[in-house]
C-alpha cells in the first residue's frame, strides 16, 4: 500500500529556493522505491512577498500548513528587510502557531568530512541537541522606556514555565531511550540565572528519576562550549533552553564540518513539524549554482523519518553521507561542482 503525504514547501529567501529545489527533486526521484507518494504545495512566504504586500504569515498560510504532513523550509532572511522582522514574524510565529516546542539538531561528523578540531573523527562527534523552542529570551517579552533618548531603557525577559520545560526535558529522555543513546546532559547557567535555571535543574532531575537506565550530567553553558571543542565525545544528548540552544548548535555546526551539512527540525510530536538547513539565506550566492544543498537534503531525510518513514529517511541520510565524503569541500563555491550537480550525485546513490 502506498503511503501518501503532503509537504508544504517554504522556499523563502536568498539561496533557499535553490537548496529546496534539490531536496524536492531528490524526494520526487526516489519516493517510489519506498512505495511513497509525496505531493508538494509551494508557499510564497518570504522577504519578497513582505516587501510587495506587507504580509508575513496569513490565515491562508496557516490553513495550508495545517493540511500538510510537514513543512520543508529553505531559508528566511532578506537584505532589504530590517533584521528581526522576518525572523520574528515568520520563523518564531510559525513555531508558536504550530507549537513546535522542540528544536532538534543532530551534530554528526560524517566519515570523510573535515572538522576544524584536531585529532577528532566521526567516532568522536555524534550527539544531538534538544532545544526548547517556544520560550526563554525568545518569547518576545520586554520593551523600551524613553526610546531614542540618552536615558533609554530596554528590557528583554526570559519566560520559563514548568510546563514547557518539562515537556522539552521529557522529549530529550524519550529520544535518548528510543534512539539507543545513553546519556542526557542539561546545559544551563544555574550559578547566575538562579531562578529560571534552578527550575530547569529541578525539573531535569525529577524527570530523570523516571529513566533510571539513562545517565545524567550537568554543564554550565560556557564550560560546555569549551568541552564541545576539546572533548565532543563526552556528549550524547544535550537538552537546553532556547537561547543557549541557538548558540551551541551553531558551534556544533562548525565542529561537524560547517553549515553546509547542518540540518534541524522544529518538532511538534503530535502536529505539523518544520525542517530546515540552518545556514541561512546566504544572499551573496543567490542564483550562482554555488550553494551546498546537502543540509537541506539532510533536513528532508529528517522530515521523512519524523513523519513515519524511518527507512526512507535513513537511506536519504546515508546518501548525503556518501556524497559529503566525495566532494572536496562543503563550503559554498569550494565544492568543485554546482548545487544541481550535488543533487545529481545524491540521486545517483539510489540508482
Amino acid at each position: 500500500m502506498t503511503n501518501k503525504y503532503t509537504i508544504s514547501v517554504l522556499a523563502g529567501d536568498g539561496t533557499g529556493p535553490e537548496v529546496v529545489e534539490q531536496a524536492v527533486r531528490i524526494l520526487s526521484a526516489t519516493q517510489k522505491e519506498y512505495d511513497i507518494e509525496l505531493s508538494f504545495q509551494e508557499s510564497s512566504i518570504g522577504g519578497d512577498r513582505y516587501l510587495a504586500t506587507g504580509d508575513l504569515v496569513t490565515e491562508e498560510d496557516i490553513k495550508e500548513f495545517n493540511e500538510s504532513d510537514a513543512i520543508l523550509l529553505g531559508a528566511i532572511g532578506h537584505p532589504d528587510v530590517k533584521p528581526g522582522i522576518l525572523e520574528q514574524g515568520i520563523l518564531l510565529n510559525l513555531r508558536k502557531k504550530f507549537d513546535q516546542y522542540i528544536n532538534l539538531r543532530p551534530v554528526v561528523l560524517y566519515p570523510g568530512v573535515e572538522t576544524p578540531i584536531a585529532n577528532k573523527t566521526s567516532e568522536d562527534i555524534n550527539f544531538v541537541v534538544v532545544r526548547e523552542n517556544t520560550e526563554g529570551l525568545y518569547a518576545g517579552a520586554g520593551g523600551f522606556v524613553h526610546y531614542g533618548t540618552d536615558q533609554e531603557v530596554a528590557t528583554q525577559e526570559s519566560i520559563n514555565t514548568r510546563y514547557a520545560i518539562e515537556r522539552c526535558i521529557r522529549y530529550a529522555f524519550e529520544y535518548t531511550k528510543n534512539s539507543g543513546r545513553k546519556k542526557v546532559t542539561l546545559c544551563a547557567k544555574t550559578n547566575v540565572l538562579t531562578y529560571a535555571h534552578d527550575l530547569w535543574e529541578r525539573v531535569f532531575y525529577e524527570v530523570a528519576e523516571e529513566y533510571p537506565k539513562i545517565e545524567t550530567d550537568y554543564a554550565h553553558v560556557d564550560a560546555l562550549c569549551m568541552w564541545m571543542v576539546k572533548n565532543p565525545e563526552w556528549f550524547d544528548v544535550i537538552v537546553t533552553d532556547n537561547m543557549f540552544g541557538d548558540i551551541i548548535t551553531d558551534l556544533g555546526a562548525m565542529i561537524q564540518g560547517g553549515m553546509g551539512i547542518a540540518a534541524g527540525g522544529n518538532i511538534n510530536p503530535n502536529g505539523v513539524s518544520m525542517f530546515e538547513p540552518i545556514g541561512g539565506s546566504a544572499p551573496k550566492y543567490t542564483g550562482k549554482n554555488m550553494i551546498n544543498p546537502l543540509a537541506c537534503i539532510a533536513a528532508a531525510a529528517m522530515m521523512m523519518g519524523t513523519i513515519g518513514e524511518k527507512d526512507y529517511g535513513e537511506s536519504l541520510e546515508n546518501a548525503v553521507k556518501k556524497v559529503a565524503s566525495e566532494i572536496p569541500s562543503l563550503s559554498a563555491g569550494k565544492m568543485g561542482i554546482g548545487t544541481s550537480e550535488v543533487g545529481d550525485k545524491v540521486i545517483e546513490v539510489f540508482e
